[in-house]
């Protein structure tokens, strides 16, 4: 894939919504009057903890991996991730029928590790760092000769993940907003794309936590800031925006806020109780934002998306 950034275009998400039907599950859209009353608004929460591998990375590693010529399948794929985007290219893999070589931190939540494995695909373990990261996938990739799937910053990627709103704008009409967790920028920028294909009145927002608002940062100042050291319990939020992603997030969301860790732990405990469904730390930052006050939604439909409930139940974050 070139680097110059690429925005997938309406028929790309159609496309990639087409291979993932039957294939991944098209996820509930829940409403809950607590929060609705907490907020004066109707929420609308897209339920991506249901989806398979339980996030929505799935609708971007097999829209990838659906789209590899056979002579790519046949070298295999690879990647590094802390979780999410691991099992899903596991699973987008044996689907396939293809390898697939995942390079993990060390100290990912062993739930992930071994949902990975469960997967049938190759882990390799490196220190839990950006860089350490990157040179062992490069090992990987020359010893193994695999196809690279970035877990966000690749048009094929965004294209799938743009599948969740096209979902939630279909089932849900007239939105004045979504919200969606921001991290690498996947799920934000194919919901940004999905609100321009087919629903342009909706805003669209990024929400990250306080302590790695990167990508609140690189809005401001025009150009992608790097994650540097970022401190917080939502796992999925801690790299920072690819140009692909950034392209499109800059000019097509409205604004990325940020809530903090304590915020969103509350929140995340909240939806458990009252929603009776499981969410993880990074699915909770939208919310939680709202509840905090970063922006007023009175009298307004808004959809939030639940990006995943992959959740280690040892090590609960308000269970200390």
């Amino acid at each position: 894939m070139s680097d110059q950034p690429f925005q997938p275009t309406r028929e790309a998400v159609e496309a990639a919504h087409e291979r993932l039907g039957g294939l991944a599950h098209r996820t509930p859209v829940l409403t809950s009057a607590f929060f609705n009353q907490r907020l004066g608004a109707e929420l609308f929460f897209k339920c991506e903890n249901f989806q398979k591998v339980g996030a929505f990375k799935f609708r971007g590693a097999f829209n990838t991996v659906a789209s590899l010529s056979e002579e790519e399948r046949a070298r295999g794929v690879a990647t590094h991730s802390s979780g999410n985007h691991a099992q899903a290219l596991a699973l987008a893999a044996q689907m396939h029928g293809i390898d697939a070589h995942i390079v993990m931190p060390e100290n990912a939540p062993s739930v992930k590790q071994n949902a990975v494995r469960g997967y049938g695909a190759n882990v390799i373990l490196c220190e839990p760092t950006i860089d350490a990261r990157e040179v062992t996938l490069c090992k990987v990739l020359e010893e193994t000769g695999g196809v690279m799937v970035h877990p966000y910053n690749d048009p094929r990627i965004i294209a799938g993940q743009a599948t969740s709103a096209k979902e939630l704008l279909e089932d849900v009409n007239d939105l004045d907003a979504v919200l969606a967790p921001i991290g690498g920028g996947g799920l934000a920028a194919g919901t940004a794309l999905s609100a321009e294909y087919f629903s342009p009145s909706t805003k669209v927002y990024g929400v990250e936590p306080a302590g790695a608002a990167d990508a609140q940062l690189s809005l401001k100042t025009g150009t992608i800031q790097p994650s540097k050291n970022p401190q917080t319990i939502a796992d999925g939020l801690l790299t920072h925006l690819g140009e692909h992603t950034f392209a499109v997030i800059r000019r097509r969301i409205e604004d990325i806020l940020t809530v903090t860790d304590d915020v969103l732990i509350e929140t995340m405990r909240l939806v458990w109780e009252r929603m009776k469904i499981v969410i993880e730390p990074s699915a909770a930052v939208p919310l939680a934002m709202l509840l905090d006050g970063g922006l007023d939604i009175r009298g307004k439909r808004v959809g939030v998306i639940f990006s995943g409930g992959n959740v280690d139940l040892n090590g609960l974050p308000w269970a200390h």
